[in-house]
């Protein structure tokens, strides 16, 4: 089964912002990634509402909306109302991690942990059954264009077995410095969704970018 491809859209041109947006949807990219950054959990602002409801405008894929912020619980509803499909808190933002999952599910969103390269998944072993998607993060959050942490094909394997054991239907995404070198061993560690940034935008041609991370992840 090839994985779903997600590519950065903190990545694009913000100045041709209707354009990269469009781009996107002519190609086989799966899910528009969007990564909040508040200038707290992480030390770089990416953008908020308006830009978010901007590209919902002219979006014909779902929106897989990252919070890297604190206190995500007090947004949670107006990141769907803007068009969040998928919402993914951080683990290490949250103190009610439950409660935040189950405030996500009401609003219709799929429901998404995020993990920081140095956080265990076993720490997700007693919600694994109620999460939609865990979202390993490979390189540290906050930059795009970071080099890729080896360890995260280890730490694939351990989530993908943890879901298995707790028969969760939970998907692995992997975010940050996947490109055609690391795409298929990642999915052969059980990844299911590849976020993409630099490697996809900064390519001669993108369209192109993406349906060659499909079919090298076969």
């Amino acid at each position: 089964m090839r994985p779903l491809i997600a590519p950065s859209v903190l990545a694009s041109d913000f100045a041709n912002l209707q354009s990269e947006v469009e781009m996107l949807n002519k190609s086989q990219a799966d899910w528009l990634h969007i990564d909040i950054m508040d200038g707290r959990f992480v030390p770089n602002i990416s953008f908020g509402f308006p830009v978010m409801e901007s590209i919902k405008k002219h979006a014909q894929k779902p929106m897989d909306v990252h919070l890297m912020i604190v206190e995500p619980e007090l947004y949670i509803e107006r990141f769907r109302e803007a068009g969040a499909e998928v919402i993914s808190v951080h683990i290490e933002a949250c103190n009610h991690l439950h409660r935040t999952i189950q405030q996500i599910k009401a609003t219709g969103a799929k429901a998404g942990v995020a993990v920081n390269p140095h956080t265990s998944v076993r720490l997700l072993e007693d919600i694994i059954a109620d999460l939609d998607l865990v979202c390993l993060m490979s390189v540290n959050p906050g930059f795009g264009g970071q080099k890729f942490i080896e360890n995260t094909y280890r730490k694939t394997e351990t989530l993908k077995n943890l879901i298995i054991q707790h028969n969760s239907q939970a998907l692995i995404e992997i975010d940050g410095g996947v490109n055609q070198q690391n795409a298929p061993k990642l999915v052969e560690s059980g990844a299911d969704v590849l976020v993409a940034g630099s490697f996809v935008f900064s390519a001669a041609d993108p369209i192109t970018t993406i349906a060659d991370l499909k079919n090298l992840s076969k």
